[in-house]
């Protein structure tokens, strides 16, 4: 039995939620304690979690930041906070995806599932190693690490995905709606934002490695892999 954990300081929106969720057969904790969630984490030892921005002491940023250092389990947030850079913060603290408040319960089943398949089920990396090359590129998905040049980055699971698929299909364009299909089952609940921010962290793990321009944005299309500096650099 998947677990799910709730970390929400509103005890009505907290209870709907497990009520909810624990029909579809999840075992579905409940954090009452906001000043240990981690103690709580390391516990119950979850699949996802459901995660509000406002909590007493330390909001849920730097909680997706602690569980970021030590998993790679789903984090969605459930938030009233509806500010386009809100869901920005989240993502770039971690997230996996952002549903703001009010919401229908239908729509957080689909997004808890999605993630669990993307994560865990039919759709998640093979058990098996596998590495794909590209011009001194090194990409580990099941590692989920980037290497250039003896350099090595971490990625989450969807800066993976997005540098897999631009890898793949080089030199073609990777079109924005493979992307989305790639990264979110249910893409009609995702805001069109959420690719242009992962994106954005994708620029950002090349970058630490020393490449710049490695994502080509191409208009009206999507994106594709730009290696022009790694054939200098070879040469």
């Amino acid at each position: 039995m998947q677990k799910i954990m709730i970390v929400e300081d509103d005890p009505k929106i907290a209870e709907h939620l497990q009520d909810y969720i624990d029909n579809y057969g999840f075992d579905v904790t409940r954090v009452t304690d906001f000043e240990h969630v981690m103690d709580a984490f390391h516990t119950v030892k979850p699949d996802l979690v459901l995660l509000d921005i406002n909590l007493p002491r330390y909001d849920g940023y730097y909680w997706c930041r602690q569980i970021r250092k030590q998993s790679i389990c789903p984090v969605i947030f459930i938030s009233a906070r509806i500010g386009e850079m809100d869901q920005v913060m989240a993502l770039e603290n971690g997230a996996d995806d952002y549903i703001t408040k009010p919401f229908h319960a239908e729509v957080v089943m689909a997004k808890i599932r999605s993630q669990l398949r993307r994560a865990y089920g039919e759709y998640a990396a093979k058990a098996e190693e596998r590495v794909l090359e590209k011009f001194g590129l090194e990409l580990f998905p099941e590692r989920l690490e980037l290497s250039y040049h003896k350099q090595t980055v971490s990625l989450s699971k969807k800066e993976a995905d997005i540098i897999e698929s631009l890898m793949e299909r080089y030199p073609r364009v990777a079109g924005r709606e493979d992307l989305l299909e790639k990264l979110w089952d249910d893409i009609a609940y995702v805001d069109e934002n959420t690719l242009n921010v992962n994106i954005t962290r994708v620029r950002k793990k090349f970058q630490e490695l020393g490449i710049t321009d490695a994502v080509e944005t191409v208009r009206g299309a999507g994106y594709r892999l730009h290696v022009s500096w790694s054939k200098e650099a070879e040469g």
